[in-house]
């Protein structure tokens, strides 16, 4: 079979919320969307396999970065492109994307993205960031510490990384339908980080329970400017500074009470490995 140009990479649990709009922003300009799921109960994969040129798969959910790198082993096309179910590419970004496949000869490309939450894009504070999203099959794996995983380059050092410009056009992320929702997943990845991280006995540190959460709040209000998108800037800082405070003091009663892990962390996660 003659190998394809691109594909994209999705990995989904109950997203009929989102799906759809998902891969219509994919499913024009890419050869083939890997959908790869992990056990939805609810209409994700009538509404994905309703796309031609969708390939569904299904596997045990232990942890995003497992989970989307072998959403990457699934693909069969020379470049990858790899995004979320709550994720959209905008028409200028995929312009830029097929541009960039046709005549880069680099491994990978960066790319921003820009999330829409309480009502607006939110352009300051950290949240508009660039990252590689776009790969050459065989040169990036998906690494970093679960939930906040990330992609990179194979033999590529951490300035060239910074260097790297952005292709054009906006990843357009939303990751939240409301402030509650933003809650329920702070409560749900704090989870996820305190959980791993007494996996691999990292200690409890007072300092950081103390510390980490005002620092936070200072680098994305200030540091980062998140006061420029005005009251939801100050709240999604304070909300950052809180979900420091809850990895550490998840951290301290797993530690404390010898608890197995946080009740609402789903049973089939798993302590990620460090060759991950």
């Amino acid at each position: 079979m003659k190998q394809l140009k691109l594909s994209c990479a999705i990995i989904t649990f109950n997203e009929e919320k989102q799906i759809k709009d998902c891969i219509q922003s994919v499913h024009d300009f890419c050869d083939e969307v890997i959908v790869l799921d992990s056990h939805s109960t609810d209409r994700t994969k009538q509404i994905a396999e309703s796309f031609s040129g969708v390939r569904f798969f299904v596997h045990d959910f232990d942890g995003h970065v497992q989970q989307k790198n072998r959403a990457l082993d699934h693909c069969r096309g020379e470049w990858i492109l790899s995004i979320d179910a709550d994720e959209r590419v905008s028409p200028e970004l995929a312009a830029s994307i097929l541009k960039f496949i046709e005549t880069s000869p680099k491994k990978g490309a960066r790319i921003n993205r820009l999330t829409y939450h309480m009502g607006r894009f939110i352009r300051h504070g950290g949240w508009k960031n660039a990252r590689y999203r776009l790969i050459r099959k065989d040169q990036g794996r998906w690494g970093g510490e679960n939930p906040h995983d990330e992609i990179f380059i194979q033999d590529q050092s951490s300035w060239k990384k910074i260097l790297d410009r952005p292709l054009s056009g906006d990843l357009i992320h939303y990751s939240f339908t409301d402030l509650t929702h933003q809650i329920d997943t702070i409560n749900k990845f704090s989870s996820i980080v305190a959980f791993n991280r007494n996996g691999k006995n990292k200690k409890f540190s007072l300092l950081k329970l103390l510390f980490k959460p005002p620092v936070k709040f200072i680098e994305m209000y200030l540091v980062k400017m998140g006061f420029i998108d005005g009251l939801p800037g100050f709240i999604i800082a304070v909300s950052s500074a809180f979900s420091a405070f809850l990895k550490a003091a998840k951290l301290y009663e797993l530690q404390k009470t010898g608890l197995e892990r946080p009740s609402n962390l789903r049973k089939d996660y798993k302590i990620q490995d460090n060759s991950e």
